[in-house]
């Protein structure tokens, strides 16, 4: 791709991560998918509001299929294939044993390709493109949201999610704190992410039409420090930042638990965790598409819209309240398949 950046993730060590976590599926049969069956389930729900109908899409960075089976639950856009990529083949292979079920009526196909290399498509080859928490491990942003668009068609759309700069923040500040009590000094232990602020400006930078852009909350609470990060080197979701360090003290390692815990503890003993996802939906540029009325053709003042909007703030906010999408959602790793 034409757009350089600068390299901040190893997508080598990504790429073996997510073979490591591909292979304690495998062996150990351990599942620690729920993230990411969860704000998958999200993302396909944001067509609800797609009047729609699209026959061919792609799955950017599909891991083990979890766009495909929430499809499979909820295609009200009508999907009749769809393409799977990943960098890590050994992740599209566990995709391949997991898929069955409801998501069988959509034919899919798996390829191992490397979003920030390039995607192995025809320009306008799709009608509609997924990812889901994929795209904060990439190195060169604005260069692979161009990739997408070029394979969409005209009028086509994208439709993803990643994680944002709230991510991990009790882990992030747990282990900078006891590394300088300990050590005498920091270093990156949680890879960096975007902020939300950026990612309107990344998308319409990458020629998509009609942004929109909007973030939730996800908090999962897990026993200990060391149990959130066991489950996020399952997820293939550990610290790929190319100035991490290989090895951790032990004694830095129990000092940042139990800063964890006592910074942010619960009653009961556990610790929460903050997942922070942008959802994001662009379209490919397309004359038919509505556009903005010129300056000045307005009809109604600044002061009668104000007016309106105070004569009907108690019912904005009775609306806004009962949206289930813009609450906190709260889970336990082990219980979040009932949950559901």
């Amino acid at each position: 791709m034409a757009t350089k950046a600068m390299r901040v993730f190893n997508r080598s060590v990504k790429r073996l991560q997510r073979d490591s976590a591909a292979t304690v599926r495998l062996n150990d049969g351990r599942d620690f998918s729920y993230l990411r069956e969860e704000v998958a389930a999200r993302l396909v729900d944001r067509l609800d509001y797609i009047n729609r109908k699209f026959d061919k899409a792609i799955d950017i960075g599909s891991f083990t299929g979890h766009v495909y089976r929430a499809l499979g639950e909820n295609n009200i856009c009508g999907i009749e294939s769809l393409v799977q990529c990943d960098l890590s083949a050994d992740m599209l292979r566990v995709g391949e044993q997991l898929s069955g079920g409801a998501a069988q009526q959509i034919s899919t196909e798996y390829i191992v390709a490397d979003e920030e290399e390039g995607l192995p498509f025809e320009r306008g080859e799709f009608d509609a493109a997924f990812s889901s928490l994929n795209l904060h491990w990439c190195n060169n942003l604005p260069g692979v949201l161009t990739e997408i668009n070029r394979c969409l068609r005209p009028d086509g759309v994208f439709v993803g999610a990643m994680l944002g700069g709230d991510t991990l923040k009790e882990l992030r500040s747990s282990l900078l704190l006891a590394e300088q009590e300990r050590e005498g000094g920091v270093s990156q232990h949680v890879s960096p992410f975007a902020h939300v602020g950026d990612i309107g400006q990344l998308m319409q930078s990458a020629g998509f039409a009609i942004p929109t852009i909007d973030t939730g909350i996800i908090t999962i609470e897990y026993p200990d420090a060391f149990v959130l990060m066991e489950h996020l080197q399952g997820m293939g979701e550990n610290n790929a930042s190319i100035t991490r360090r290989d090895h951790l003290g032990r004694d830095t390692l129990l000092a940042a638990a139990a800063v964890y815990q006592e910074m942010y503890g619960n009653d009961d003993g556990s610790v929460p965790a903050t997942f922070q996802v942008i959802y994001m939906i662009g379209w490919s540029p397309d004359p038919s598409q509505p556009k903005a009325d010129c300056r000045g053709s307005g009809k109604l003042s600044l002061k009668d819209i104000e007016g309106a909007k105070v004569a009907r703030s108690d019912d904005v906010f009775e609306q806004d309240s009962s949206d289930k999408r813009t609450q906190e959602v709260l889970y336990t790793p082990t219980t979040l398949t009932e949950d559901k």
